[in-house]
């Protein structure tokens, strides 16, 4: 329980509550309960419903509350103040570990990435999706995977695009940033080029550059490759690898009101997958002479532990399955399953330092038993932080009356209709 209250020290949530008004003076919502409640109530179970997670706090606070207390402390400050916790957790938990020692004369590798949630349909004002009709968030992810952090955290609605949501500038120096298909842009890659960045990206399908050197020399008759588009000579192509200069032409951003052209060499690698009969297919930047064409496919793999975050995310906490209305609540569940998974993967390093060297935890694996004892750590969390919650008695009496007078319950409704009617 140390490692949790030092991630998440009560008085550091206390004091940034205050500051942003979650709480009142009188201080009668508890605000550590609060959160941890949040948690481990998102980990917990197969549904996350706003009833659950206020009965996961009256279960550890020292003093119930009331369904009406609970919901109207679910504001959009309430929001702003869980992502301000995802990001503070974020500098303190490492998440998914994906260097390999090969790539360490960068000074970071980063991976960008997004991901769509689903919602629901009466937030399509919101959060709008691509199709009518429908409501979707996108969660967008700047992974520093040489700190085993993340960067950057930003969601926006479905139909906004992946590149966007990724700035270049001066702070790509030296950074190497593996890409997928979703921020493919010739004019990306060249600025990241000139801030003297690294970037290795998959070749779009409809990517057609045109081949002015190849870069490792074939014996016998092969294909000559250069003054060629590449679609053109890729079906004719049974080497191993392909590796070649390219050139290729884009617009630079906005100046005075025009767009002027311009172009720019990058390298193209082919690594050949013998079961699909086909080549998988890079751009970058970086140089053959540190970087051969195998090394390439091995660097992109870095990129699959994002995915399995995502994947992860997903599965094990439902994130794309909000049943919710409110805007502002989406957000607060959003930063509670972000939460939930930094909390996860805190434990998880305390698990692997004090295991056997041998062991292996697999991380979904993990996360599976992280959520089926997400009760028992909450009940545990609140003893050892004190609080003495009401009898079990009456915890269960405050839950499960009946809440609205005006609404009958079941028993009610069917004694009503099958009671006899007197004939008039």
């Amino acid at each position: 329980m140390r490692r949790l209250t030092t991630l998440f020290p009560s008085e550091f949530l206390e004091e940034h509550a205050e500051e942003l008004g979650v709480v009142e003076r009188d201080r009668k919502l508890q605000i550590p309960a609060f959160v941890w409640a949040f948690v481990f109530g998102f980990a917990a179970g197969e549904s996350r419903t706003l009833a659950g997670f206020r009965r996961c706090y009256n279960s550890t606070a020292d003093e119930t509350i009331s369904p009406g207390g609970f919901y109207q402390r679910l504001t959009p400050t309430l929001a702003e103040y869980l992502r301000d916790l995802v990001e503070h957790g974020l500098d303190e938990v490492a998440v998914p570990n994906a260097v390999d020692a090969d790539i360490d004369r960068f000074r970071d590798v980063m991976i960008a990435d997004g991901t769509v949630l689903r919602l629901h349909e009466f937030l399509s004002d919101q959060f709008e999706a691509r199709h009518e009709e429908q409501a979707g968030a996108k969660l967008h992810l700047l992974h520093n995977a040489t700190e085993q952090t993340i960067e950057r955290l930003d969601t926006a609605n479905e139909k906004t695009h992946d590149s966007t949501l990724f700035k270049t500038g001066p702070w790509l120096e030296n950074r190497l940033v593996l890409f997928d298909l979703a921020y493919f842009k010739y004019r990306r890659f060249a600025l990241i080029d000139e801030n003297d960045g690294y970037f290795v990206s998959r070749l779009k399908q409809n990517a057609n550059p045109l081949i002015t050197r190849e870069l490792r020399e074939w014996r016998g008759r092969a294909i000559p490759l250069e003054g060629k588009q590449l679609r053109a000579v890729l079906d004719d192509l049974d080497r191993k690898y392909i590796d070649v200069e390219v050139e290729v032409e884009f617009k630079r951003g906005p100046y005075n009101g025009t767009r002027s052209l311009d172009t720019k060499r990058f390298r193209v690698v082919g690594v050949r997958d013998e079961d699909a009969d086909d080549y998988h297919l890079y751009m970058t930047n970086l140089v053959r002479k540190e970087f051969f064409p195998a090394d390439l496919a091995q660097i992109y793999r870095c990129r699959w532990e994002v995915e399995l975050l995502f994947r992860e995310l997903k599965t094990q906490y439902n994130l794309d399955e909000f049943n919710t209305s409110d805007e502002h609540v989406v957000k607060i569940l959003l930063y509670a399953a972000l939460l939930s998974l930094l909390v996860s993967r805190d434990l998880l390093d305390l698990v692997t330092e004090q295991a056997d060297d041998e062991l292996v935890f697999p991380t979904e694996r993990w996360a599976a038993t992280f959520r089926s004892h997400a009760q028992l750590f909450l009940h545990k969390l609140g003893e050892y932080l004190g609080y003495s919650p009401p009898p079990l008695l009456e915890r269960l009496t405050e839950d499960a009356q009946k809440i609205h007078k005006q609404r009958p319950i079941l028993q009610e409704t069917l004694a009503t209709a099958t009671q006899p009617r007197c004939e008039s």
